[in-house]
């Protein structure tokens, strides 16, 4: 009997273990079956001997849950989408209006520079036919050397008026200095510190005036040597005697603050045996007109 009692379970748990589905098994009666009372508790059981089979969290699967729908737009939303497209286009459009003007300023500023450059070029040359007019309708002292028609071997320094308009003589200034050449004349002509015994008395000069500066004659050569020697050495062209000096001036009709022109002279003293002469010389300091 306790054989024929076991024999279920047997088949049972050879039929789970072959085709992998657990049956339960017939309860057994207690007259059959003896039920140990030392354990409180029966062991649980495998399931190769009829048990719950184990389940591993490894094997179990979880579905991915549905994505949840996107939420309806509202009104406002909607408002403010539209707004910003709106804002959007705006500025776009704002952007490229600006850079338009940008190059259109930049294309007038180019033109008023060369507009600017044209009318500097023009009123620079305006200028200068302007100061080219006042130029040739200013006067010009010029300085010449003319004999005199009363004495012989006697010469007379000449200042003639050759501009347009009249000219005030302001001042003068002359001296005389002995050299070997032009070359050893001082670089600058040096007038000194000397005072006249009376004040100089202006002239005035009309175009194609003239008037006497310096007058030089034959026998004041040998006052200026200081000695025979020297007087010889002029005689014999080893040394020469050479005048210079300025005349300043004014134009008539100019303001009084207006600078004053200058017009410098050197000439040279030739003494002959019998016969002299006075010519224009001298280095190019020392013939300037301003």
């Amino acid at each position: 009997m306790l054989a024929l009692t076991q024999a279920p379970t047997a088949v049972a748990a050879q039929t789970g273990g072959q085709g992998g589905v657990n049956r339960p098994t017939p309860p057994v009666s207690a007259s059959t079956t003896a039920v140990p009372q030392e354990t409180a508790s029966p062991a649980p059981k495998t399931e190769a001997e009829g048990g719950i089979p184990e389940i591993h969290p490894s094997h179990i699967s979880v579905a991915n849950p549905p994505a949840p729908a996107p939420p309806a737009w509202s009104l406002r939303e909607r408002i403010t989408w539209v707004a910003n497209l709106v804002l959007v286009v705006l500025g776009y459009v704002g952007i490229m209006l600006a850079v338009s003007l940008l190059k259109k300023i930049d294309r007038q500023t180019r033109y008023a520079e060369t507009a600017a450059e044209a009318a500097a070029t023009s009123s620079h040359a305006a200028l200068m036919t302007a100061q080219a007019i006042l130029q040739a309708e200013r006067s010009w002292i010029l300085i010449s050397v003319e004999p005199s028609p009363s004495a012989e071997n006697c010469f007379t320094v000449m200042a003639t008026n050759r501009g347009r308009t009249p000219a005030r003589i302001l001042d003068t200034a002359e001296r005389t200095r002995i050299a070997i050449d032009e070359d050893h004349l001082p670089g600058i002509p040096e007038y000194g510190d000397e005072k006249r015994g009376a004040p100089f008395t202006p002239i005035i000069l009309l175009p194609g005036e003239s008037t006497a500066i310096k007058p030089f004659c034959r026998d004041n050569a040998k006052g200026l040597c200081d000695s025979e020697e020297r007087f010889r050495r002029i005689e014999t062209w080893e040394e020469k005697i050479f005048l210079y000096g300025k005349v300043i001036y004014k134009d008539l009709t100019a303001p009084v603050d207006s600078e004053a022109q200058e017009s410098n002279w050197c000439c040279w003293y030739i003494h002959g045996r019998q016969n002299s002469g006075l010519v224009i010389a001298g280095p190019q300091g020392y013939n300037t007109h301003t």
